[in-house]
Order: structure tokens, then sequence, then C-alpha cells
């Protein structure tokens, strides 16, 4: 596959087209899920799979060769273990507290994490940026309402601990790509790398919620275009945008991905954000600009 030069500006746009296009995934993923009756980590599973799958395809069509050097293998199989134990984690978390508190900790801690890291490289717009940026984010998701349906003190406890532990894979993931190795682009490194974790997520979905479905033209359709957008090619965008623009400038671009959710379930689904959401959305917005200007 031929290697695109990026510069910083350009490197920073394919992070914000995959921040967008990741928003997406919650949408298709639900539809998927209901409409093959699985499990959010069955979802998930196929995700990863899937869209590992469709750009080997596409590159193996385009007569690329696989990657040569034990580095690149490396980096090719920490990818897939480490996209594997984000969702995991993430879907673990959201079965023991709530969707909002998961995403919350996990999408709010991922720049914090990094820019603990990086901090010595880290500019004035990002770090400035981070405090804004999450509590938009807090007011864009909400937190989950008291009640008898809310979780107690000790799922509570470890819902947030496998939360923070899909931060820090993501955040890791982050961090490494980062830093590319030679000869291995992105596409290659999320098409190995996601069938590798998709390969690894089958084992656990088959034994815990299953993965079969009864096979339809609905169901395949909506399957491709989760493998496909928020998947393939998002992260192809992210990892592609890494390899110019800081890690830090990479998980505060992912913030986009709430923002975007929320505006499609308004547009498409007719759900309501109410003021705080509105308010928690501009702000999120507002404080990233900065952020993207400061690569």
């Amino acid at each position: 596959m031929p290697t695109l030069r990026t510069t910083p500006v350009s490197g920073v746009s394919f992070l914000i087209v995959a921040g967008v296009l990741w928003g997406t995934g919650g949408l298709l993923g639900s539809l998927f899920g209901a409409a093959a009756g699985l499990s959010p980590l069955a979802v998930a599973t196929y995700r990863l799979g899937v869209g590992g799958l469709l750009i080997v395809g596409y590159l193996l069509v385009n007569g690329s060769v696989l990657p040569r050097g034990g580095a690149a293998w490396r980096r090719i199989a920490a990818t897939g273990l480490l996209a594997a134990l984000f969702q995991v984690s993430y879907f673990t978390a959201v079965s023991l507290t709530s969707v909002s508190l998961a995403t919350l900790v996990t999408i709010g801690s991922s720049p914090v994490l990094v820019l603990l890291v990086r901090r010595r490289h880290a500019g004035r717009r990002q770090l400035g940026a981070v405090a804004p940026a999450l509590l938009g984010l807090a007011l864009l998701v909400g937190l989950p309402a008291d009640g008898p349906a809310a979780p107690g003190a000790g799922a509570l406890l470890a819902g947030s601990a496998f939360a923070l532990l899909a931060a820090a894979g993501f955040s890791v993931m982050t961090l490494l790509a980062a830093r590319p190795v030679p000869g291995l682009d992105a596409a290659t490194t999320t098409g190995l790398g996601f069938t590798i974790g998709g390969a690894v997520l089958l084992p656990v979905a088959a034994a815990t919620a299953g993965v079969g479905f009864a096979v339809d033209a609905r169901s395949i359709a909506l399957l491709v275009a989760l493998a496909l957008v928020p998947t393939a090619v998002a992260y192809t965008c992210y990892f592609r945008g890494l390899r110019s623009a800081s890690a830090g400038v990479g998980v505060l671009m992912a913030l986009l991905e709430p923002l975007t959710a929320a505006v499609l379930a308004a547009l498409l689904l007719g759900e309501r954000l109410g003021v705080a959401g509105v308010a928690g959305g501009l702000l999120l917005g507002v404080a990233l600009v900065p952020a993207a200007r400061s690569a």
C-alpha cells in the first residue's frame, strides 16, 4: 500500500475524522446487536475481527505483502491485544455500572493518562484543553441516576477499575502508534492487529454470551457498516494521524466520539440532550479547538 506523507496539520485532520467516525460505532453497534440478537461483547468481537479482515482483504487485493521483521510483528500483536483488552474491559465496566459512567471514566481518563506520560512534551494548549473538555464530557454523557437499579458500592468500584483498565489499554495503544515502526503502515497495523484482537476475543465471547446469530441481509449490512466505518477506516485514520500529530492531541480528538454519538442520537433517534447536554457538547467542542491547533 503506498505510504502517504503526513504533516502535523494533516495528522490532526486524520485524528478528527477518526473521532467523528468512532461516534457512529454506538449507533451501528446497537442496531447490529438488536438485529442479530447478540451481546455487546459479541458485537465488539465481530467489530474487531471483521474490521481487521476487511482491511487484510483490501491489502491482498492491492498486492501488499506481509510485513517483515520482529519489530513489525511485535507492534501488530501488541495492537491486537490492546484492542481486545480495551473492548473486553469497557464492556465489563458497562455490565457492572452503566454506559454513561463507563464512557465517562474510559474516555475521560485517556487524555489524563497520556498527558501524564507525555507531560514534558505536552503543550499549554493541550494541557489547558483537558479540564474544560472533561467537564463538557461529564455534562454531555451525564452520570448514572440513583435508585433501585443503581450499582452497589462493590460493582461501582469494580466497574470503575475495568473502565480505567480500558482507558489504559487505549492510551498505551495510542502511545505505541505515535512511535511508528519503519516499513509498517497504519492500514497493515490495523488490519492484522484487529484480526488478532478479534481472534483473542472470540473464545471469550463464545463461552459467555455466545456469538451465533441468524444471518440475513439487514444483519450482514449492519455488520459490514460497523466493521468498516467506525473500525477499519476510523482506526486506520487514527494510527496514520499519530504518525505526525502527538499522542496527546490524539486522545483529545478521541473525545469527538461521544460528541458525534450524541448529535447522531438527537438527529436520528430523536433523543433530547437537555440543557446540560447541549452545554456540555458546546463546551467540549470549543475546548478541542485550541488542542487541534497546537499540533
